[in-house]
């Protein structure tokens, strides 16, 4: 079961703008953005090392999930709510972990499009966490995703919960 394709558009264009803003624009021999910052030679290996942690937590948060996993919102059989390991500290660990790499490459590059395409993975992984986590409720029962959602924070670590 999936929820309807109308309802995922939105994320979709919303995440793919952010990826051409965050790094195809640079591409872009007509215009090329201005750095607002330069982060220095230890920043940008700062920023690497996040960007690689980041996709670190995805990929193991990915693997953590197995056969559940589906890169849309789909529900699969014997599925459950899955509240240890990665998805024990915050309910979207793959969309952490790639936003905090999102983020470093955004920092490190240091124009305004990187950050406003930082942005719109944000927004775009926003919408798609929300659109998951209704879909679950209504698929696994609003008791058991319910009670996950009050322990476990959304997307960053230690936050709001709910």
């Amino acid at each position: 079961m999936r929820p309807p394709r109308r309802e995922q558009w939105f994320y979709r264009v919303m995440t793919l703008t952010g990826g051409y803003l965050l790094i195809g624009y640079r591409f872009r021999r007509v215009f090329a953005p201005q750095r607002l910052w330069a982060l220095g030679p230890a920043g940008d290996w700062a920023m690497f090392v996040l960007a690689i942690a980041g996709f670190a937590f995805a990929w193991a948060a990915r693997l953590y999930l197995g056969r559940l996993w589906s890169s849309s919102v789909t529900r699969k059989a014997d599925h459950h709510v899955v509240d240890t390991g990665p998805y024990g500290i915050v309910r979207h660990p793959i969309y952490t972990g790639l936003l905090l790499s999102v983020f470093a490459t955004a920092l490190q590059i240091g124009t305004a499009p990187a950050a406003i395409g930082a942005l719109f993975f944000v927004i775009g992984f926003w919408i798609k966490a929300r659109l998951e986590e209704r879909f679950l409720s209504e698929q696994l029962g609003e008791a058991a995703y319910g009670d996950y959602r009050r322990r476990v924070p959304m997307l960053v670590p230690f936050g709001p919960r709910g």
